[in-house]
C-alpha cells in the first residue's frame, strides 16, 4: 500500500463540482487486484448530512482530488461513501473507489485560456505559475456548470 496526503477534493453533484474544504485528508492506494483506493477526509460537520445521504443512497460519486503537492493535476476517482463519523466539531468521511484513467490536461487547458486572454511574456509565466498552485476552475468547466 502507498499513502498520500490529500490536499483538496471536489465532488460532482447535480452537474456542479462542489469543493469540500479539508481540515486534513489522506488517500491510500491499496495496490490490490481490484485497483481500489481509500480516501479519508476530515471536514467541517456542516457537510455531515450530505455524505450520510450519499452513503444511504449508495451513490457513486465523481471526485477530483489533488494529491501530495498543490501543483499536481487533480486525479479523477469514482467513489462511494463507506463511513461518516462525527468527531467533535468535524466529521471524518471514508470513501472507497477506483482511479479513473482519463487525464484532464489541466496545465495545457489553463495555458490555452491565458493565451486566449491575450497574456504573454513574463505576465503569462507569472499567472500560469500562480494558477497552477491555486488551481482555479477553468472557463470550460464553468461553462459546463452553467449549462
Amino acid at each position: 500500500m502507498k499513502t498520500f496526503k490529500m490536499l483538496s477534493v471536489g465532488i460532482l453533484h447535480e452537474e456542479r463540482m462542489q469543493d469540500f474544504p479539508l481540515i486534513d485528508g489522506i488517500i491510500i492506494n491499496q495496490e490490490n487486484s481490484h485497483r481500489m483506493w481509500i480516501l479519508e477526509m476530515f471536514i467541517d460537520k456542516g457537510h455531515q448530512s450530505t455524505f450520510e445521504k450519499w452513503m444511504a443512497d449508495e451513490k457513486l460519486l465523481e471526485a477530483k482530488v489533488v494529491i501530495s503537492y498543490p501543483e499536481n493535476e487533480p486525479a479523477a476517482f469514482r467513489v462511494a461513501v463507506k463511513g461518516v463519523k462525527l468527531i467533535g466539531d468535524n466529521v471524518s468521511v471514508l470513501m472507497k473507489g477506483r482511479l479513473k484513467r482519463a487525464r484532464s490536461q489541466y496545465a495545457e487547458q489553463l495555458l490555452e485560456e491565458l493565451i486566449d486572454e491575450g497574456m504573454g511574456g513574463a505576465d503569462l509565466l507569472q499567472r500560469f505559475e500562480s494558477d497552477m498552485r491555486s488551481r482555479p476552475r477553468l472557463k470550460k468547466d464553468k461553462e459546463k456548470q452553467d449549462e
